[in-house]
């Protein structure tokens, strides 16, 4: 349910592989995600995922959990706090901070934490929420 307070999250471990993928899907072949010699030179030290890699996560969440299949994204602020690394256990969290039921939409808290409890990643998210079954049956639509 869309109230104040609500959330959910998921978690996942950053792998090599799904760094490469990223970078076939987006084009994005910066060195600091896909060269290690070339990583082990900057202040990071080794190879870095994506910041949108771990913001996808969050898309996640909110198409598979909260508000859940058919959520349509309007816009979402990002703010990267720390690096990710390749075998981090990243838990990707949405709060329901504001829901206007009328237009169905959400405004969310987004959050990415690793294994150490380190945000890596926090913003905030306005999505279009699918229509309650309530609604779909009353509107005759399909949810």
């Amino acid at each position: 349910m869309l109230e104040p307070g609500a959330s959910a999250s998921r978690t996942r471990t950053i792998t090599a592989h799904e760094i490469d993928l990223f970078a076939q899907a987006s084009g994005d072949f910066n060195p600091l995600h896909m060269d290690e010699a070339y990583a082990a030179t900057t202040s990071f030290g080794r190879r870095v995922a994506h910041g949108m890699l771990t913001a996808g996560l969050i898309s996640a969440v909110l198409a598979n959990d909260l508000p859940g299949p058919g959520s349509i994204f309007l816009s979402q602020t990002l703010q990267f706090k720390a690096p990710v690394f390749i075998g981090d256990t990243i838990t990707a969290t949405v709060e329901v901070l504001i829901y206007r039921p009328s237009r169905r939409i959400a405004t969310l808290r987004t959050r990415c934490v690793n294994q150490a409890g380190t945000v890596v990643l926090e913003g905030e998210a306005m999505v279009i929420a699918p229509p309650s079954p309530e609604t779909a049956s009353t509107t005759g639509k399909d949810r």
